[in-house]
């Protein structure tokens, strides 16, 4: 290839590859680099390298006059090789431009993407065969904008791109498991049908492979191994090279539909992996920028080898770039931060024990999200913990955030699998006021789930007592053993007609509790079908050559059509009742019927107090919602809604409930959902007198409104 060509200085914003009239200019972030080459690569793999002529303020830039869209290239970088210091330039690793919009190949050997040889010398191994390309990109034609569903409105499905329609017989045979795929009617008619207003996409930002899965010849599935912050998965896209219209088009069918579109994000790691890991992209060009490091080595908040330093300029400037770029370039109404502690973590502060970063709500990327005008319009959900003790902060994110509510999962299991006392679950259904309670927060600050892709599905919870994970390679040791699951009789799968009856009953009460709580819901594509990943409660990996199909793809033609009949109508319940869904908490005040906004009864239809909220024996709780003055973000004052009665109940033995209510409550009820039946609409009668007696036996809920 001819290497006659001589850049001109160019720009040095915005940073990456950015096509203008007459070539491409290039900005790569390397202040501690002597030289940055950008290669263009040739359809036969020839490379042409250009020194990138300029250089400010750290930013290596050039503009490369005849090629545009569509022109493959890699970078290298030259500088000291001081590991002590987290500097590890080597000019024979090709590498990816961390504000690539689009990368194309797989990775290679894995040997040589190591900047260091086995000595610890740098590597004079070529990784120009081994590495992705990155692809120059124009900005795409944004979609239409997204319905911005409010809060109170919300239900969240969590989805994998892949498996969820992989196997869709509505879909066609070429787009399942693809962007496209998503958008089809028959998906989306779907989750209209069963309440759904905002899908959650689990992590479609380029994902590579960590080096241990590669080595059992496994592939990462979730995608939580992040290799490019700008560019759209390339294993979603029906046709290859055209993800990031596939993604743009899939954003608009989706709102077209009335639906937001969520991304789960991952800003905390990358796939680099540990310092003893490959050099993809930022280690080779400014390691101390993007990682955090203690003398030279990765620090892992994360679990994953390496942790990105959300406090230092040059990585807080990507991730606000690349969440702007999926923002209003591409559409996206909303994220998802996995591990979003680390968002939170400072500079290092060296302590007795070493390195000490501790968790700052006002962390510099915390703050700078909660003040961007643009993001702090998205939806923002925040995983908020990551892979330290010090990291757990559930309930301690700014106002502007969501969090998800792992207390909610475990109560709400633990609940109906006979554990937990009817005082931890009013904390949880309620709103978890005592986790979320702080000024500015409301109810829908708590992402309630009971299932998620990070452990049992439902179905999966009410079959196995234990995890089952050997399908991943690390001898059953990967995944939590903290379940709160059960079998009800039998190990895994069976034909079984009482033991399936009695599963499904307690999937239906997990579900109608998700759906019926104050908070937001998110359900887990797949539950409302019955969904299962045959034990295993941590499905990140599949053989490497598994086609998607394989690849935990959801069943639709073996789908349980009552279960997602009950999840429609429990959804239709919530999304028809404001009093269900109230923005204030309960705090005990007057309404205007005199009466409390909240009121708990125990089995016999007195009101709950001492010992019993705590007592192991005690597996009946009945919430009375006030309908006279409910508090709805969607109105400027508070509305009038009929009076609401949940009935929730765990434990094999029958119990007689009375249907509790405060004294001058007169008027009877309406049964509205009842889990004990396949659909959840009532069999036989559905009024009720004022007091009326029911008959309760295994995990139940009862959903009345005031007749």
């Amino acid at each position: 290839m001819s290497t006659d060509q001589h850049p001109s200085p160019g720009a040095h914003t915005p940073l990456g590859a950015t096509p203008q009239p007459g070539g491409v200019n290039f900005a790569v972030h390397a202040p501690d680099a002597t030289d940055v080459w950008v290669c263009l690569i040739d359809d036969d793999g020839a490379e042409q390298r250009l020194r990138l002529p300029a250089q400010t303020a750290g930013i290596h830039h050039g503009f490369v006059a005849g090629i545009g869209e569509g022109a493959q290239y890699c970078l290298r970088a030259a500088g000291p090789w001081e590991p002590e210091h987290g500097r590890r330039f080597n000019e024979h690793k090709a590498l990816i431009d961390p504000y690539a919009r689009r990368i194309s190949g797989p990775l290679g050997d894995a040997a040589a993407l190591l900047p260091h040889d086995a000595d610890g010398a740098p590597s004079k191994v070529d990784s120009l065969p081994d590495i992705p390309r990155s692809v120059v990109t124009g900005t795409p034609t944004p979609p239409e904008a997204g319905p911005r569903v409010p809060w109170d409105r919300t239900v969240i499905c969590e989805v994998h791109v892949g498996s969820y329609t992989a196997r869709h017989p509505g879909v066609p045979e070429e787009l399942r498991g693809t962007y496209l795929g998503l958008a089809q009617p028959a998906v989306l008619d779907h989750l209209r049908r069963i309440g759904v207003t905002a899908l959650e996409l689990l992590p479609v930002q380029a994902c590579l492979t960590e080096p241990g899965v590669r080595a059992r010849g496994m592939r990462n599935h979730w995608g939580y191994s992040t290799g490019a912050y700008f560019a759209p998965d390339p294993r979603f896209a029906a046709e290859p090279g055209r993800e990031v219209e596939e993604f743009a088009a899939m954003v608009s069918a989706v709102h077209a539909a009335g639906l937001e579109v969520l991304l789960d994000v991952v800003y905390n790691h990358t796939a680099e992996s540990s310092a003893d890991g490959p050099s993809l992209s930022w280690r080779g060009l400014d390691a101390p920028g993007y990682y955090l490091l203690d003398s030279g080595e990765d620090l892992d908040y994360t679990g994953c080898g390496n942790t990105v330093d959300c406090a230092s300029p040059p990585a807080l400037r990507m991730v606000l770039d690349s969440l702007r770029y999926w923002s209003e370039s591409l559409g996206v109404d909303g994220f998802r931060f996995d591990l979003a502690s680390v968002l939170g973590r400072g500079r290092t502060a060296t302590g007795p024990q070493g390195p000490a970063i501790p968790f700052d709500h006002r962390a510099p990327l915390l703050s700078a999200i909660a003040a961007d005008p643009v993001l702090a319009t998205r939806k923002l959900i925040a995983e908020p913990w990551d892979a330290t003790g010090e990291g757990y902060r559930v309930g301690g994110f700014p106002p502007v955030w969501a969090e998800w509510n792992d207390r909610y999962r475990d109560t709400v299991r633990a609940f109906f699998a006979g554990g937990a006392t009817v005082g931890d679950l009013a904390s949880r259904v309620s709103g978890s006021q005592d986790l979320f309670g702080a000024p500015g927060r409301t109810p829908f600050s708590s992402i309630n789930f009971v299932t998620a892709h990070d452990g049992f599905t439902a179905r999966d919870l009410v079959s196995y007592e234990r995890k089952h994970n050997e399908a991943n390679g690390e001898n059953d040791r990967d995944g939590t053993d903290n379940n709160h699951s059960v079998n009800h009789g039998f190990e895994g799968g069976t034909t079984d007609p009482v033991i399936l009856a009695a599963r499904a009953r307690h999937v239906r009460a997990l579900l109608a509790t998700l759906l019926l709580s104050t908070g937001t819901p998110m359900l887990l594509g797949g539950d409302e079908m019955g969904h299962t990943q045959y034990g295993n409660n941590n499905a990140y990996c599949v053989p490497e050559d598994a086609a998607a199909g394989d690849a935990y793809a959801l069943d639709w033609d073996s789908a349980d059509t009552d279960l997602t009949a009950f999840v429609t109508r429990a959804a239709a319940v919530r999304r028809a009742t404001p009093v269900l869904r109230q923005h204030e908490f309960f705090d005990g005040r007057l309404t205007r019927s005199g009466e409390p906004d909240l009121a708990w009864f125990g089995a016999d239809g007195a009101q709950m107090s001492g010992d019993a909220w705590q007592s192991p024996d005690v597996r009946t709780l009945q919430a009375w919602v006030d309908g006279s003055d409910v508090r709805s973000p969607s109105h400027d004052r508070a509305i009038p809604d009929k009076d609401a009665l949940i009935v929730w109940h765990s434990g094999d033995e029958t119990t007689t409930v009375t249907l509790g209510a405060p004294a001058s409550c007169a008027h009877g009820w309406e049964l509205v959902v009842d889990s004990t039946q396949p659909t959840g609409e009532p069999s036989g009668e559905s009024r009720f007198g004022a007091r009326a007696e029911v008959t309760l036996t295994g995990p139940t809920v009862l959903v009345f409104q005031e007749a």
